[in-house]
């Protein structure tokens, strides 16, 4: 007979993601702290280590939809096993490069490795979480990653100055294999597999999850439906615009606050972390507000509103960031952002999992697909429009001007309406 738990084991489930998205915005971000040491070891100019920033977002889009098509297929419990076990691999395997051309490989497959964690997330959700809890599911998960880059930030620059940038990335490889190997021992794909799920809350969860589609499960997805999709394209290009505005905090604001305002690296490393804090608040405040706007019976409006505020305060704060002539001003600004562009992420991963159902992982890989080109051109476009105009100026604008674009996207989006892909 199971017992019923205090501490359902859904919300243990959300805790393991949580820590999940720590690790893998920690692994992220290691390179961007460690970016002088290995440019001196290497001998790497700005160009080249843009390509080495940006090559990580290219394997890492690629393998988005792939990922999350084999999340549907296989389950999250093997999915996530495998991709985190490849990417911590890799992580360590970054400290043993050599030169541009070993490292530029590492960092490709290192992000091929990722791609498949946030899509194995959301088919988790889909099957172990009620559409009422979604939005604060997805805000919890996405602001892991923010907290783990904000610690990450200060964290790594004393662990560099303490052993070695090659050492710091053998450590955080480690314990990405800690974490797969605990994922494995005790999740499940389905609830009613778990031997710890109580009947109380198993039959709350199978009577508020989306019902499959008739007899989708065993259909092969048609890709070329999906991509006939309005919705689809739409929610690409606003998550586009969302990741270019935020990759920038993981490649360039480390190095450009540096240099900027003449700081040294535990100084960037504590004012680089503010605006990933911010972000964290802005998944949390988002994914209370997408559940909250749901619960009033507006679908459509729990995913919209969150996301136009939020892409409407990161064209704010990205303008008035420019303007600042002290590092605290910018500092505050680019918080603003980030915390307006986070706030996009819980209603576009919630919109994902309803019209995708269970083909939510390929549908939200693909989605992140588009978001994760975004950020290959952030991490390549700050470096070469600055060599360009001699100025970042041009850079900030255009990040702006995508936010911007953003929410008339938005506004054309309509969640409520499941795709029919096989």
């Amino acid at each position: 007979m199971r017992k019923k738990n205090i501490f359902p084991v859904r919300h243990r489930m959300v805790f393991g993601t949580f820590i999940l998205a720590l690790i893998v915005l920690f692994d992220r971000i290691l390179i961007s702290v460690a970016k002088d040491p290995i440019s001196n070891d290497l001998s790497l100019n700005d160009k080249q280590m843009g390509w080495i920033l940006s090559i990580f977002a290219l394997g890492y889009a690629l393998f988005q939809t792939p990922s999350g098509y084999l999340a549907d297929k296989f389950g999250a419990r093997k999915i996530l096993t495998i991709v985190v076990s490849l990417w911590s691999l890799f992580t360590a395997l970054t400290g043993a490069v050599y030169n541009f051309i070993t490292l530029l490989i590492v960092r490709f497959i290192f992000g091929a490795g990722e791609a498949g964690a946030f899509p194995s997330m959301a088919r988790a959700i889909y099957s172990w979480i009620p559409l009422k809890e979604r939005g604060i599911v997805n805000g919890i998960n996405f602001s892991g990653g923010r907290i783990g880059a904000a610690i990450a930030l200060p964290v790594v620059a004393w662990l560099i100055e303490l052993t070695s940038w090659r050492v710091s990335f053998l450590i955080l490889g480690a314990i990405g294999i800690v974490w797969a190997v605990i994922w494995h021992s005790w999740f499940r794909d389905s609830p009613s597999d778990h031997p710890d799920i109580s009947i109380d809350e198993l039959n709350y969860i199978q009577n508020n999850i989306q019902e499959s589609s008739s007899s989708a499960e065993t259909k092969n997805i048609s890709f070329s439906k999906m991509f006939k999709s309005k919705t689809i394209w739409l929610l690409m290009g606003q998550y586009f615009s969302s990741n270019f505005t935020f990759f920038f905090c993981l490649t360039w604001l480390f190095p450009h606050l540096r240099i900027k305002y003449n700081l040294d690296a535990i100084e960037a490393g504590f004012y680089s972390s503010a605006p990933l804090i911010f972000g964290a608040i802005g998944n949390w405040v988002s994914g209370f507000l997408v559940d909250y706007i749901y619960k009033k019976n507006h679908w459509s409006l729990s995913r919209k509103i969150p996301a136009i505020i939020g892409f409407s305060l990161a064209t704010i704060g990205i303008i008035s960031s420019i303007y600042m002539k002290e590092v605290s001003g910018a500092v505050i600004f680019i918080s603003i952002a980030v915390f307006g562009a986070d706030m996009t992420l819980s209603p576009s991963w919630s919109a994902c999992v309803d019209i995708g159902k269970e083909h939510s992982g390929t549908v939200s890989g693909t989605m992140n697909m588009a978001g994760n080109l975004g950020s290959f051109f952030t991490a390549l476009a700050f470096p070469y429009m600055m060599a360009f105009t001699g100025s970042s100026l041009p850079f900030f604008f255009l990040a702006a001007a995508l936010n911007l674009l953003a929410i008339p996207m938005w506004l054309a989006v309509k969640p409520q309406t499941p795709l029919e892909l096989t």
